[in-house]
């Protein structure tokens, strides 16, 4: 069965599994780039503002900027309680609506990877970036086991089933990151390993939450309901419940960095 895009285009459910994901991750990102205040700063791929949210709160920029394809992810991030610090439009990561050298910093947060085109995602970037500006991104590390949703997927994969994977799934292995940004043109790179986790409730807590990712959710349309119901038996015994009932699952990210000469 050939597999759909994925699209996101409801911002509220991105918002209680990814949105939530993005921000563990986002704090951890930012922390390591340290980047000073008063900065002109891009969001390419803002989804529902969850990370430039982020941004505003740790990083106090002059402005921000945020563009995705998605008018309901637009729609919710213009809902949040700081939309007035920052400009949310919708737009193409491969050709950004800006003249050159209009940003200090661009990022794309947990995007990369959905990005037809990746290298041109970066040189977009780049372009967009006065010189001594940093081009930066960081995605779910997906053929290492970081995506949030992996236990999940592998479990499927066991099942023989084969979990619907964004478009350009290779961008997030790191030493294929480093090569978009060296043949980008970006120097000075830096990479870096973010590590985080989160507590659900329960396994219906995890399930039902992680089954709002779009591709989850694609995934699962391909399964047939005995199926399902074996792969909810097979994360019951591989995500056991602390004494309380919660289950904690882990993610990892790749993130590199570079610097517009």
């Amino acid at each position: 069965m050939p597999q759909k895009p994925l699209k996101f285009t409801d911002g509220s459910a991105y918002e209680r599994f990814m949105g939530i994901w993005s921000r563990l991750a986002g704090n951890v990102f930012l922390d390591w780039l340290s980047p000073p205040p008063n900065l002109r700063w891009l969001d390419v791929g803002c989804g529902n503002g969850a990370f430039t949210e982020a941004v505003i709160s740790h990083c106090k920029p002059r402005n921000i900027r945020g563009i995705d394809p998605s008018p309901e992810q637009i729609e919710f991030a213009l809902k949040r309680n700081n939309a007035s610090l920052g400009h949310f439009e919708t737009g193409d990561a491969m050709n950004l609506p800006y003249e050159n050298d209009t940003f200090d910093v661009a990022s794309m947060a947990l995007v990369l990877f959905f990005v037809p085109q990746p290298s041109q995602g970066v040189a977009e970037m780049r372009r967009v970036v006065v010189k001594g500006g940093t081009v930066t991104a960081y995605t779910w590390d997906l053929f290492g086991g970081g995506f949030p949703a992996h236990d999940l997927q592998d479990e499927m994969r066991a099942l023989g089933y084969t979990p619907q994977l964004p478009p350009s799934a290779e961008a997030s292995r790191m030493e294929v990151m480093k090569g978009l940004w060296r043949d980008g043109g970006l120097e000075d790179i830096k990479i870096q390993e973010i590590v985080v986790s989160r507590t659900f409730d329960g396994l219906d807590d995890y399930w039902d939450l992680t089954c709002l990712s779009p591709s989850v959710s694609a995934s699962l349309e391909m399964m047939a309901v005995n199926d399902i119901d074996e792969l909810k038996q097979r994360l019951k015994v591989r995500l056991p419940a602390s004494d309380d009932g919660s289950i904690t699952v882990s993610a990892r990210a790749n993130a590199i960095k570079g610097r517009v000469l």
